[in-house]
């Protein structure tokens, strides 16, 4: 059964969209790319793609949707619906590549499809409270110099437990940690923008295997990767997975300890190919 099939209606997408992308002659100012996986992403992305058709600043915007995760041959029926909404869609049945997250390996495929070297990157479960606000903003940055930015995530969706309060806060302790005293970009792919030029080199020399990682290699590279916490600026990502439990939050912070170890050493072979990186999780 089609994904779209219980919701009403789609004209405001596809007049938004139109609308986003200005003159299809010309190239776009941006491009916003985002991985689908099709076993589950195909209509939570719908929300998110109402928030980006809210804009209505003075840039032009692509989106890119990469769908992925579906058997060879049988592409989701939504494929043709997204694509009748005036999206890019690129399709890759298997887009996981080992040494990889799957979604970083689905977010560079998007990224390679790109118009734009001016990148915005969400994932489908995101919500953006304030898109015409952050979209500037992520094109301002460009503007003046800089190869990365982001901006804070926070939750929706998420259960009123005190072991999922406390995993959050301890989330969001640990990235203020690097970011401030350590000074390390903490990127995630819910919400950053890179400078696509700086970018695929980085990636073509293996350097990049995650999300995590990518703000700290423009920088090694040189470039000037900057932050905003303005509420304003906030983006939202789904808290459904955080079902509770303290032993499942010790367990989340020593997974997290060890992950951020290896991330953070990119230019090391042996650390990148961890056991998250061995299979295509999702």
């Amino acid at each position: 059964m089609n994904a779209f099939a219980k919701i009403e209606s789609l004209e405001d997408i596809r007049l938004g969209v139109e609308r986003l992308r200005g003159d299809p002659s010309v190239q776009p100012i941006g491009s916003i790319v985002v991985p689908v996986n099709a076993q589950g992403d195909l209509e939570i992305a719908v929300a998110l793609l109402r928030d980006l058709v809210s804009y209505n600043g003075p840039y032009t915007f692509e989106i890119v949707l990469l769908v992925n995760n579906f058997p060879p041959g049988r592409p989701p029926s939504e494929i043709e619906a997204f694509e009748g909404l005036g999206l890019r869609v690129e399709t890759v049945p298997d887009v996981w590549r080992r040494g990889e997250a799957v979604c970083f390996s689905a977010r560079m495929v998007g990224i390679k499809a790109a118009s734009s070297e001016r990148v915005v990157s969400f994932d489908a479960d995101s919500r953006i409270p304030n898109a015409p606000s952050l979209l500037d903003w992520y094109m301002r940055q460009f503007e003046r110099g800089a190869v990365g930015a982001y901006t804070h995530v926070g939750y929706y969706d998420l259960l009123p437990l005190w072991s999922v309060r406390a995993r959050i806060t301890a989330h969001h302790a640990a990235r203020w940690l690097k970011r401030v005293p350590l000074r390390i970009p903490t990127t995630r792919g819910s919400n950053y923008a890179v400078d696509r030029r700086v970018l695929l080199p980085l990636y073509e020399r293996n350097l990049l295997s995650d999300d995590l990682n990518v703000g700290p290699a423009l920088k090694s590279a040189g470039g000037d990767v900057v932050y905003s916490g303005a509420r304003s600026l906030q983006v939202l990502t789904s808290g459904r997975r955080f079902k509770g439990g303290w032993l499942k939050l010790f367990r989340y912070l020593a997974y997290r300890l060890g992950y951020n170890v290896r991330m953070i050493a990119s230019s090391n072979r042996r650390r990148r190919d961890a056991w998250y990186h061995r299979a295509p999780m999702r």
